[in-house]
């Protein structure tokens, strides 16, 4: 049948057999009063004004043969990924002019817009990109010469996950803005891929998704939608990788290992086809990955995976080991998967996980008032966060963030024929339009248990309110002009107030909030602190004299807090015969949501330690999740910590630079190449081998590097292969069949001559000897020693 969505400011026609459960507001419908949310937008606006236009279309204008007005940024977009922030740019553009009415704003969305068309224009066959010699590579493929890998495509890095974000950003430009250029550009590009992969069989696109290719499959559906022509459903269904879906489908959770950011825009694409298609298992396989990743692998942030990869659901040491902890890219795509999921089963637990991951994972990612963005938000404790700076950091969680924090207003408000769902409580003016109600809501939520809502128009209709999960049974209050309302509904349910509305009512809603524990999904030893959805963080300072810079410089790996590690047994813990102490956790008299617990909390500066919210703690180390003893275990947890870690912390101390192989981020980080290579998983680890050669790019800055040292598995007995180091051999390795360890290492000397001539950069080459293989490879590291 035939229906018609309203996508902001533009009416979409389409085909489509699912009916929503609900609709959300075009973001122009909604504007964001005071609050932390509204400060959190206008610093992206002062960020999106500092970027220069010029220098993001550059790569593009390259691209297409045509003079550039400036040169590129340099960091990832002069390294490979070139174009990718322009198309986030765009979006974000999109979402702000929506968000706000900018002019300016605006100004620069139809500029940036009718250069990529001049782009388009000059290639003449409607392709759009900013990829070193994509074009070339890209005909490669249309030939069915294909090489892809799990962050490459013929040598290219990621270039359909490149790509996807100028076609995004043309959608939106339509989608919020009512840019037609930018719709006619975006069937035009369509139509290029069309082409470009009409040749291809099923197993050469298929192969092409095992590299990282965004929202490939989503914004190809999104095309059907406004166009109605089955040509571009059936791309997208062509672009959805089934080795990802046919185990969603089967309610198995094959996740551990995988890159994590790769996967949950596929499964945002398999939700959008399903819901246009009526494929009903494939919704119920995005429901399957959210319920999973969000039950087994999220902690208390609302973010998700360690080094950018799902690790082992069932042991999150890692996730306090490491210092790559949750990416923030992983919990944009989050929201917008809870978004689609809740449009079709308006369920609270969607609202109520929106609400976590937005205050305490996004809202936390920017820095406040000078901007900047964070790539990787540690668990680990005594460690902190950097920030991006405009000029310099151009990683993808700078293109997710300029999004981000463009659109705050999308998930506050929904509605459902005559039913108004209130699902944040967020201090906010709603347009209804079709419905002729205005309403605005005021609340300095979470620092008051309460919001008050006002109805401005005369008019009968039902009003949904959230009872929060984090609520206590019968703790929700509401009253209607200060008469209280009986209320039926139970914690996950939603509130229905159904009357004629006059205008003037003002309802006003209690929300009660309680200190808690939250326990790390795998039930090991580790909590975090919450009042109600609000993550709590204590401020540490470990280091006293520390010189330590939270703004990111413009390094390849710059993203990464890379500063000394304090040791786990000096973190602060909570001591205590029980879990059951949050009578021991006091307010802070006149701090707005402090909390102390010097009774329970040990360790050291531990009587002076203030928790207070996670997403107002900036520019610190931090604790966030705290172990937890009784006083008799106390000795011997920390004295079996200190064995833990002495090891780790002795090597990193020696370690000039190491690669995760087979891990995307870190192979990207070191320019890696390779040619009939592969990599896998095996007992939680990846690796990667080859037949021919493979390579990765060191940086040993202060000249320190004495020692190669690789991991290999027994698994690999016999292959045989060399070692170089700038082109000189300095190891021919043949993989032991005694080893006496699944996982052993293996040194390999390098000569202090080639150090002195490297000026910084020693690349590491492994050659197969012939029918052999190099690897595989489970790790490498340059040491000092």
């Amino acid at each position: 049948m035939k229906k018609i969505i309203l996508f902001a400011s533009c009416v979409l026609a389409m085909q489509s057999p699912i009916s929503s459960a609900a609709e959300l507001f075009p973001l122009n419908d909604v504007r964001l009063n005071a609050s932390p949310f509204l400060d959190a937008q206008n610093t992206d606006l002062h960020y999106l004004m500092a970027l220069e236009p010029d220098k993001l279309l550059a790569p593009f204008l390259r691209e297409a043969g045509l003079p550039l007005k400036q040169e590129s940024y340099g960091n990832w977009e002069s390294s490979g990924l070139d174009g990718h922030v322009g198309g986030h740019y765009l979006t974000a553009l999109a979402l702000m002019y929506a968000s706000t009415g900018d002019a300016e704003i605006l100004r620069r969305l139809n500029y940036f817009v009718a250069e990529l068309k001049r782009a388009q224009d000059n290639n003449g066959d409607g392709y759009i990109g900013g990829i070193p010699g994509g074009k070339d590579a890209f005909n490669q493929i249309a030939q069915g010469k294909m090489q892809a890998d799990n962050f490459s495509v013929n040598g290219k890095w990621v270039p359909w996950y490149n790509l996807h974000k100028t076609f995004a950003g043309l959608r939106d430009a339509y989608k919020y803005a009512g840019n037609q250029d930018a719709k006619h550009m975006l069937i035009r590009l369509s139509d290029w891929a069309l082409t470009l992969t009409n040749h291809l069989s099923d197993e050469q696109m298929q192969a092409m998704m095992r590299s990282e290719h965004g929202g490939m499959n989503e914004v190809f559906a999104d095309v059907y939608a406004i166009t109605g022509d089955q040509k571009y459903l059936k791309l997208a269904e062509r672009f959805s990788h089934q080795a990802i879906l046919n185990p969603l489908k089967q309610d198995q959770d094959k996740l551990t290992g995988l890159h994590a950011n790769t996967q949950i825009p596929k499964v945002i694409g398999f939700k959008r086809i399903g819901d246009l298609t009526g494929k009903k298992d494939w919704q119920e396989a995005a429901q399957f990955f959210w319920q999973t990743v969000h039950d087994h692998r999220t902690v208390a942030i609302g973010g998700n995976s360690v080094k950018e990869h799902f690790h082992d659901d069932k042991d999150f040491s890692s996730m306090i080991s490491e210092v790559e902890g949750p990416e923030t890219c992983n919990t944009y795509n989050m929201l917008k998967l809870t978004e689609m999921l809740f449009l079709t089963d308006s369920k609270v637990s969607y609202a109520d996980y929106y609400e976590r991951a937005l205050y305490n994972h996004i809202l936390g990612s920017q820095r406040p008032d000078t901007g900047g963005f964070v790539y990787f938000t540690p668990m680990r404790p005594n460690h902190y966060r950097v920030y991006s700076q405009v000029d310099k950091a151009m990683w993808c969680c700078v293109g997710s963030g300029i999004e981000s924090h463009a659109k705050y207003g999308e998930f506050i408000y929904a509605h459902d024929g005559d039913s108004l769902y209130v699902n944040l409580f967020i201090p906010s003016t709603l347009n209804w339009r079709e419905k002729n109600v205005q309403l605005v809501q005021n609340t300095i939520f979470p620092d008051e248990e309460s919001s008050h809502i006002t109805i401005k128009s005369n008019k009968k209709f039902t009003l949904k309110i959230r009872y929060p999960q984090w609520v206590g049974k019968d703790e929700l209050k509401i009253t209607i002009n200060k008469k209280p309302v009986a209320i039926s509904a139970q914690p996950g349910e939603y509130v229905s107030l159904n009357r004629s509305w006059r205008k003037g009512d003002k309802i006003d809603v209690t929300l009660p909030m309680k200190t808690q524990l939250e326990q790390m999904p795998d039930q090991s030893n580790y909590y975090a602190l919450l009042h109600g959805p609000i993550v709590l963080a204590a401020k540490t300072n470990p280091f006293p004299n520390e010189k330590v810079s939270f703004i990111a410089d413009d390094s390849r790996m710059g993203h990464i807090a890379q500063g000394q590690l304090c040791p786990l047994e000096a973190a602060p813990l909570f001591v205590s015969d029980s879990t059951d102490f949050m009578a021991k956790i006091k307010p802070v008299a006149g701090k707005s949501l402090t909390f102390t617990a010097p009774d329970v909390v040990k360790g050291p500066n531990s009587a002076s330690l203030e928790f207070v919210p996670f997403f107002r703690l900036h520019d610190s180390r931090y604790s966030l999740y705290l172990p937890y003893s009784t006083p008799e275990n106390l000795v011997s947890l920390q004295a079996e910590t200190a064995r833990k870690e002495a090891e780790r912390i002795a090597l990193d101390a020696i370690t000039v630079d190491q690669v995760a192989p087979g891990e995307q981020q870190p192979e990207s980080d070191h320019f890696f190449k390779a040619d009939r290579t592969d990599t896998g998983i095996s007992n939680g680890m990846r690796w990667r081998n080859t037949k021919a050669w493979m390579s990765y790019e060191l940086t040993d800055k202060k000249l320190e590097a004495k020692t190669l040292r690789l991991s290999f598995s027994k698994a690999d007995a016999g292959n045989e292969f060399d070692v170089f180091i700038n082109d000189k051999l300095i190891k021919t390795i043949k993989l032991a069949a005694d080893a006496t360890q699944d996982i052993y290492t293996r040194d390999c000397a390098i000569p202090e001559s080639l150090v002195r001539a490297s000026k910084g950069k020693l690349i590491v080459k492994f050659v197969a000897r012939e029918g052999s293989k190099a690897g595989s490879i489970y790790g490498l590291r340059l040491l000092k020693k």
